[in-house]
């Protein structure tokens, strides 16, 4: 269970009857073009701060969910989870923006869904 969902689950502990806590998820989804790539291992360099700084977060679950054998693309998918679609979409503009400052590959589109 991740530390987001315990903390959910502890503030919903007042003696409530008929209480549902429903965490909200946000899905981002970038899809990045990639140039000089000549193997699978150059293209999984460039994303190595994906997993390594937004990967390690507990509230943040973070995947390549398209193009895996592509050398000239790829597409990642970071899902977040909150308490409120306010908390999320916040979390995710500033993951957004730490990732176009660390990735070293253009972002061609970017796609947000809360649910």
């Amino acid at each position: 269970m991740s530390e987001a969902l315990r903390k959910l689950l502890k503030e919903g502990n007042a003696p409530q009857h008929n209480t549902a806590i429903t965490p909200h998820v946000g899905i981002l989804t970038l899809h990045f073009q990639l140039y000089g790539c000549e193997d699978l291992k150059a293209k999984r360099k460039v994303f190595t701060p994906l997993r390594a700084v937004w990967g390690k977060e507990p509230d943040l679950a973070v995947a390549e969910t398209a193009d895996a054998e592509a050398l000239d693309c790829a597409t990642w998918t970071i899902a977040a989870l909150g308490t409120s679609s306010q908390q999320i979409t916040q979390r995710l503009d500033q993951v957004e923006k730490a990732i176009q400052e660390k990735v070293d590959a253009a972002i061609l589109d970017i796609h947000r869904e809360i649910l």
